[in-house]
């Protein structure tokens, strides 16, 4: 099995040119760049460069959830990645955001047109255009908060000198039952060790700012969704919910994801990337 993982990748990943592929990974809210270590591992053995970031306050990212003042300064380290990368080139930036990532990804989509080749949104927040932000999440919370789907989560509040706002902690039965269901126990016992507070910034005029993502920028990079069919958290519908507001997004279907996707469909989830990649070269 292990062979097949590293050597379906090998195989799909030929490139047609001397253009090489960078995937930027960015993790979903309370996790942090140790959930992509299967993905990260697949890419690199098939010859891309790959950058798994921490979020700030995520992963061993140092500072506290109570330090991060703004959905700006969450997504510092995304921002500062990108734009740190050449403009399209010689290598092609391609930017995965999973879950609550998504809208990271978006702002660096908006920032950064000219530097991304395209964006990959694996069971994640996806916004559109002449939509503020914040309605992925919002949503979200309106389908699970109604039929009881955080379970054990909790909500606390978050004081500091830039106003109050509202952090969640993952429960364990949450992540085992709706989050991690399909993975291997190894990947949720990982999980329960090094998930943090995350802060959702529902209040943050960036998530409020309907004029923020324009056709010119955000519109302009070639989106790809990659449904989880089987995730409990976000679910299918939700999921092809956000596709609808942004009708030119390309999708693959993963059969037998979790949210997790990462963790319960690997190889499938590298086998989309590297398509998506290959595809560009014939753009």
């Amino acid at each position: 099995k292990p062979n097949r993982f590293y050597a379906t990748q090998e195989m799909e990943s030929t490139q047609t040119n001397s253009v090489r592929n960078h995937f930027i990974l960015v993790h979903g809210l309370c996790h942090g760049a140790w959930c992509w270590y299967k993905v990260v591992t697949a890419l690199e053995a098939a010859g891309h460069r790959v950058t798994a970031v921490d979020l700030a306050a995520s992963g061993a990212h140092p500072a506290r959830v109570d330090e991060v003042h703004s959905f700006e300064e969450y997504s510092r380290p995304l921002l500062d990645a990108v734009a740190a990368a050449p403009e399209r080139g010689g290598e092609r930036l391609i930017l995965v955001g999973h879950s609550h990532g998504g809208l990271s990804l978006a702002l660096a989509m908006e920032r950064f047109p000219g530097k991304v080749a395209a964006a990959v949104f694996a069971a994640a927040a996806m916004p559109s255009v002449g939509k503020h932000m914040g309605v992925t999440t919002e949503e979200f919370m309106r389908r699970t908060s109604s039929k009881g789907l955080l379970m054990d989560c909790e909500m606390l509040p978050i004081n500091n000198n830039q106003g109050a706002g509202v952090a969640i902690i993952m429960g364990p039965d949450f992540l085992a039952r709706k989050y991690y269901q399909q993975s291997p126990p190894e990947d949720l016992a990982l999980a329960k060790m090094l998930v943090r507070p995350g802060n959702q910034f529902m209040k943050d005029p960036v998530m409020k700012d309907a004029s923020l993502l324009t056709d010119d920028n955000y519109g302009s990079v070639k989106k790809v969704y990659v449904v989880a069919k089987a995730d409990g958290s976000s679910t299918e519908e939700m999921q092809r919910w956000m596709v609808m507001f942004s009708p030119d997004t390309e999708v693959e279907e993963i059969a037998g994801a979790d949210h997790a996707i990462m963790s319960s469909r690997p190889t499938e989830l590298c086998d989309a990337l590297v398509k998506i990649a290959n595809n560009l070269n014939t753009c």
